[in-house]
């Protein structure tokens, strides 16, 4: 006898679920085999979906990490094998962050929330998704400016979008410091943040301008794609990536823009492998950016080691101004190993607290944007802090 039930889903219950069902298994005895059937709207010949969640057969949060397949009778299925007994998350998506799953009011699912102690179905709709058109909704303080469809030799296209200064277009002939930011759709826009939750970047920065205790900066994201942990990280296509940052984002972003050009005035930021990617941007080119933003930096973890190359690393970097924290919650706790490692391979190179180094920890927050989005005006102020 089938047993029916509603899966519980984090922050609002049950957005999206038709129905799900119990059934008797006859897997494995440490996993269950969870069927999804989804009924999609508005989807074309060309479009596939995904589901990108918290298991590696889910593709640890990669926006194309499990393929489902179209039926006969036009719904979208997969079948895996999870964890018994486990929490699994997961979102849906046509194969990228801005392809996302929206609900009826055009808002991203919250993540769905499942604990499965014996073989699922799970039945959902969704009625909505994510265009471009998305990429200029919604709340947002202050001006914007995207640039779509931006390419590079071996990197999937993406957009930025560049937040301006509450007295940009009034001063003409005033130029500015730049911030460069890594997983661009997160930072200023709830409908375009992957996870429905935005940094909030601009309403903190936008505050701190008016209250003076912030320069006018340009703050440009940089839109992340399915090859995020790849392009964040130390492989070829991290590489290519830096190289993107470096050969056309900034140069574009130069010529469009009244900046301040020089090294002095320039910072990257980002959190987990952002955070990373930030490091390495600074740390490898410090005549481009003297500053980098590390929130919650995957600095060595699981099959990344950075902290080894900053040690074997001889050459002098005292003009750069390094801001790292970190929370304690979940994720946060396995990157600490990591980061305190940093912490000592920074200071026998000579960086200072107070000086050149600014080292945060919230031992109750977590890895997530909402997070990132309460911390963020410590760096910003602490690089880019009005002179009086």
């Amino acid at each position: 006898m089938i047993r029916y039930f509603r899966p519980f889903i984090f922050g609002i219950a049950c957005l999206g679920i038709i129905s799900s069902c119990e059934i008797s298994s006859g897997g494995k005895a440490d996993t269950v085999l969870v069927t999804w059937e989804l009924e999609a709207q508005d989807l074309s010949a060309e479009d596939a979906v995904f589901l990108a969640g918290s298991t590696p057969d889910l593709g640890f949060w990669q926006p194309n990490g499990a393929a489902m397949t179209q039926n006969e009778s036009g719904f979208w299925e997969l079948s895996l094998h999870l964890p018994k007994d486990s929490t699994v998350e997961y979102k849906i998506t046509l194969g990228s962050w801005e392809r996302e799953a929206l609900n009826e009011a055009g808002i991203p699912f919250p993540n769905f929330r499942l604990r499965p102690t014996r073989d699922t179905v799970i039945r959902q709709r969704i009625p909505k998704w994510k265009s471009d058109t998305d990429i200029e909704a919604g709340q947002v303080t202050g001006q914007i400016k995207y640039h779509k469809r931006i390419t590079a030799e071996g990197l999937k296209e993406r957009s930025l979008a560049v937040w301006l200064p509450p007295t940009y277009g009034k001063s003409k002939k005033r130029s500015y410091p730049v911030l460069y930011m890594h997983d661009g759709q997160n930072l200023f826009n709830p409908k375009t943040a992957a996870f429905g939750v935005d940094w909030r970047v601009d309403e903190v920065a936008d505050s701190l301008i008016r209250r003076g205790l912030l320069q006018d900066i340009i703050i440009v994201g940089i839109y992340n794609t399915s090859d995020r942990n790849e392009e964040y990280t130390t492989t070829p296509m991290g590489k290519r990536y830096r190289q993107f940052v470096i050969e056309k984002v900034k140069p574009l972003i130069d010529k469009t823009y009244r900046t301040l050009p020089d090294a002095k005035y320039t910072a990257t930021g980002g959190s987990s492998a952002g955070g990373l990617v930030a490091f390495m941007l600074a740390w490898e080119s410090p005549d481009i950016f003297s500053k980098a933003i590390c929130m919650s930096p995957a600095f060595k973890i699981q099959n990344i080691d950075y902290v080894s190359t900053v040690e074997a690393d001889s050459s002098r970097k005292e003009l750069l101004e390094i801001y790292v924290d970190n929370g304690g919650v979940g994720l946060e706790k396995q990157l600490q190993p990591g980061i305190d490692d940093m912490m000592k391979a920074l200071k026998q190179h000579g960086f200072q607290a107070g000086k050149n180094l600014d080292y945060q920890v919230e031992p109750l927050a977590k890895h997530n944007e909402a997070a990132w989005g309460k911390r963020i005006h410590r760096p910003l102020q602490w690089m880019f802090g009005k002179e009086n």
